[in-house]
């Protein structure tokens, strides 16, 4: 079963939870009608469906490979990723002054998760470039905006991060490339970079790598830091290419999953210095890597998210497929295995999380359009806080729910699962680098406690507890049992996660390390709170919807049968996250090192 984008459920997320309406009213946002961003999801949907997922597993049989200091893509690639240039994906929140088509990160978004249902391998190309246009957009010259940034987002080039080197892994205190001035406005760098996405392929001309290094009398730490852009060819003053730069590809990773990526080690300077440009100001480095970041944590998210629903997708079409054993109501033959309630358990938990997941990210990309477009600064304030605060939820609960829900699809599979020729391993087998790289889950559980709950005392996920809250009385006064049930568990959640923010700030500065010890269960419980809390309100939607007969009563109906299994099943796991979180630390750290 190849890959079917889930547009309905993904429009009404949009329109219903995320606030279209809201954001095309933003300036600069007026393009994005609901006409024209139907138009393109659809459009997005046939193109990933048809070209790029049929290559997914094709570039786990046949991965990228490397030889002579080159690296060849998968059979297809090459070509895909020209139709996928040339059709205008790579520029579709980008600005148009840039050949970009300027539209919202929430129609944006949507494209981003069917490409990595399509194809994670694939996918993670256009992600990188998309984190070199946020970093250039944001510091990078006049001059190199217009060198680069055109060809970045048209896709005739592709950007890399190039942050970790051999003993600097998440410590990027510990970078030790170096960049000397040359005293013509260029520098000369030197160093080794690992775990590089995409530093080498053969589906573009040029690669811009962007590059964290030291000058000759930067501070230590990361204090210290400078981003540089190195191209993989230099480029002459009319745009065209110049001679290759003095940076190569010496390897590539052989790795668990997303095998068609290359993961490359790069070595600058080994024949006299690679030759590359300061961005921005020296010694201010991390901040603006960090611009790249957070957009690829973000897009990392949408990666698990991606995976999770291909998976899903995989799972249903096997168990509506797979007959096997009698009903337990009793058949006179096998049935189907979804008949059996244990795996309707594991599909519904499945879609569940999937569907909680998406809809807490496209709230979160809303929440950043209007960050960026609203015309009142106190609104552009708080929702860039609430859109930094949710960040590492989306990476973070999005990625380890990806590992949960790619996990039971090899289950519904039972041992046809863990037989390669199925493809439900391969999902599985992907996943599990996203709750890694861009910052491990406990990073990302780090970023919430330090940067995004104990700096502002709390007042931020205090601001969404308060709209939580809001929801649960809707469904209080509602006449449904199942909106009640949803409101009870919500509110059971709303509480647990408060305590656990009042821990957090009360104990920061005195205990810090009882914090830390919860830190990822607070992740956790975070993201199934505020996703609990976007299946609530998806809920009272669809039960407006089927009261007043308005559109697909099937759909509503699953939408409100869907929000009452996160809340039973899903949601009751709060009290007990709360409870590891703010009365288990001891057990955290209990033991000496030697007992381990």
């Amino acid at each position: 079963m190849s890959y079917v984008a889930p547009l309905k459920d993904m429009l009404f997320v949009i329109n219903e939870l995320a606030g279209l309406s809201a954001v095309n009213a933003l300036p600069g946002c007026e393009d994005a009608t609901p006409e024209t961003v139907e138009a393109v999801l659809e459009e997005n949907a046939k193109f990933t469906g048809e070209v790029v997922a049929p290559l997914n597993w094709v570039g786990d049989q046949a991965p990228s490979y490397w030889k002579d200091g080159q690296v060849f893509t998968t059979k297809g690639f090459k070509e895909a990723f020209k139709m996928f240039a040339e059709a205008g994906w790579q520029g579709v929140q980008h600005p148009a002054e840039f050949g970009g088509q300027g539209l919202p990160k929430l129609v944006a978004t949507p494209c981003i998760e069917m490409l990595n249902s399509a194809n994670i391998s694939f996918a993670l190309c256009p992600l990188l470039s998309d984190g070199a246009i946020e970093a250039l957009l944001t510091a990078g010259s006049d001059a190199q905006k217009e060198i680069y940034l055109e060809k970045l987002i048209s896709g005739q080039w592709t950007g890399s991060m190039n942050l970790t080197e051999p003993q600097a892994g998440s410590d990027l205190a510990m970078v030790r490339s170096r960049a000397v001035p040359e005293g013509d406005g260029t520098y000369k760098v030197f160093g080794t970079k690992i775990f590089i996405t995409y530093g080498e392929h053969d589906m573009t001309d040029n690669i811009v790598h962007l590059v964290l290094a030291r000058t000759p009398d930067a501070p230590e730490g990361v204090k210290g830091i400078s981003l540089f852009i190195v191209p993989k060819f230099l480029v002459n003053a009319d745009g065209s290419l110049g001679s290759r730069n003095d940076v190569h590809c010496v390897s590539i990773e052989h790795k668990l999953g997303i095998k068609a990526s290359p993961t490359a080690v790069l070595q600058f300077g080994d024949n006299g210095g690679a030759i590359g440009t300061l961005v921005g100001q020296e010694n201010r480095g991390l901040e603006y890597m960090f611009i790249m970041m957070n957009a690829a944590r973000f897009g990392v998210g949408m990666q698990g998210i991606g995976v999770a629903e291909r998976a899903y997708q995989k799972a249903v079409g096997y168990a509506k497929d797979r007959v096997q054993s009698r009903d337990l109501a009793g058949s006179a033959g096998p049935v189907t295995i979804i008949h059996h309630p244990d795996v309707r358990r594991m599909l519904m938990s499945m879609r569940a999380q999937v569907e909680g997941a998406r809809a807490l990210a496209y709230v979160a990309a809303s929440l950043s359009d209007t960050a960026h477009h609203h015309a009142d600064d106190a609104t552009r304030k708080l929702s860039q806080a609430s859109y930094e605060y949710l960040v590492p939820i989306v990476k973070g609960w999005s990625t380890e729910m990806s590992l949960d829900v790619t996990s039971t699809g090899v289950q519904v599979h039972g041992g046809m699962g863990f037989i390669e020729e199925t493809g439900a391993a391969q999902h599985y087998r992907d996943a599990k680098i996203l709750t890694i790289y861009e910052g491990t889950t406990a990073i990302q559980a780090n970023d919430l406690v330090g940067r995004k709950t104990a700096r502002d005392a709390g007042a931020t996920a205090k601001a969404l507890i308060a709209q939580v809250r809001a929801t649960e009385t809707e469904l209080a006064n509602s006449a449904s049992p199942d909106l009640q049930a949803i409101g009870r568990q919500l509110e059971v959640g709303s509480v647990a996660l408060e305590d656990v923010v009042d821990f957090v700030v009360t104990n920061f500065k005195t205990d810090i390390k009882a914090v830390f010890a919860g830190s990822v269960p607070y992740l956790k419980l975070a993201g199934l709170v505020l996703g609990g809390w976007q299946m609530a309100r998806a809920a009272l939607i669809a039960e407006a919807k089927l009261q007043a007969d308005d559109g697909d009563a099937s759909f509503y109906k699953a939408k409100i049968a869907t929000a009452r299994f996160f809340a039973d099943h899903l949601l009751s796991a709060a009290h007990g996250l709360r409870s590891s979180i703010v009365d288990g630390s001891a057990g955290v750290l209990a033991m000496s090192e030697d007992q381990f």
